[in-house]
């Protein structure tokens, strides 16, 4: 990898983040008590993230731009670690079952998403 190349990750990790945070806001300001801001951001990231890998897999998409598109900008746009403090958060607050919702419902749908992006990015 170029030291452009690493430069542009890192730009696609910050524009990611920035995307994050205003989606999640957006959301924030919609819907209470349940983080269905980072249950959106991580299903459509990996959905993204799947079609991003599965294109450069097919050869339609460079592999630099896989790396700065997939690695940096949805890096940087998904947030396991928000997931799984907002689960432990419904936990310490009584909401068992959103708390479950939250960690295996997330787990489940971004994991078939991803597998929903690479199929098509692969027969694209």
């Amino acid at each position: 990898m170029s030291a452009l190349e690493l430069l542009l990750v890192a730009v696609g990790g910050g524009v990611g983040a920035a995307l994050r945070f205003l989606l999640d806001g957006l959301v924030k300001a919609r819907v209470s008590g349940f983080p269905l801001g980072t249950v959106v951001i991580n299903v459509s990231g990996s959905l993204v993230l799947g079609l991003l890998t599965g294109l450069g897999q097919a050869g339609t998409l460079p592999l630099p731009a896989v790396a700065i598109l997939g690695t940096g900008m949805m890096g940087g746009y998904t947030t396991f670690s928000t997931a799984s403090v907002e689960t432990v958060q419904l936990l310490r607050s009584g909401k068992t079952r959103l708390a479950v919702l939250n960690g295996l419902g997330m787990l489940v749908v971004s994991v078939g998403a991803a597998a929903l992006g690479l199929l098509l990015g692969r027969n694209t």
